[in-house]
């Protein structure tokens, strides 16, 4: 079993940054970090393996959104830049045990969600 906490969610003007933080606790293979706005499905930001640290990103935040990991903290991190509006959702964490990408089905342990806002 592997219990995870995220951190790091706030309000921020259009162009702004955030980094969210998240740890879990266990052996995991690979975390990722999701995103739900009102009314619209929980979709993949961006992920990383845990081992080779290997990442993958969403097309829509690519070249803004950045991960990172510190092994001795088993944290991983999610630098935000230039947030825009359409950036604002609720901010999930997930890990798996076996499996890595940016699909919800992939991940079976999941944070309780920090908020993002963005005005503009």
């Amino acid at each position: 079993q592997v219990h995870v906490v995220e951190s790091g969610g706030g309000s921020v003007q259009a162009g702004g940054s955030l980094r969210l933080s998240c740890t879990a606790s266990g052996y995991t293979y690979c975390m990722g970090w999701f995103r739900q706005a009102p009314g619209k499905e929980r979709e993949g930001v961006a992920r990383m393996l845990t081992t080779s640290r290997s990442t993958s990103y969403a097309d829509s935040v690519k070249g803004r959104f950045t991960l990172s990991r510190d092994n001795a903290k088993n944290t991983m991190y999610l630098q935000m830049n230039s947030l825009k509006p359409d950036d604002t959702a609720i901010y999930y964490c997930a890990a798996s045990r076996s499996t890595c990408g940016l699909s919800v089905a992939l991940f079976d342990y999941w944070g309780q969600g920090t908020q993002v806002t963005v005005s503009s």
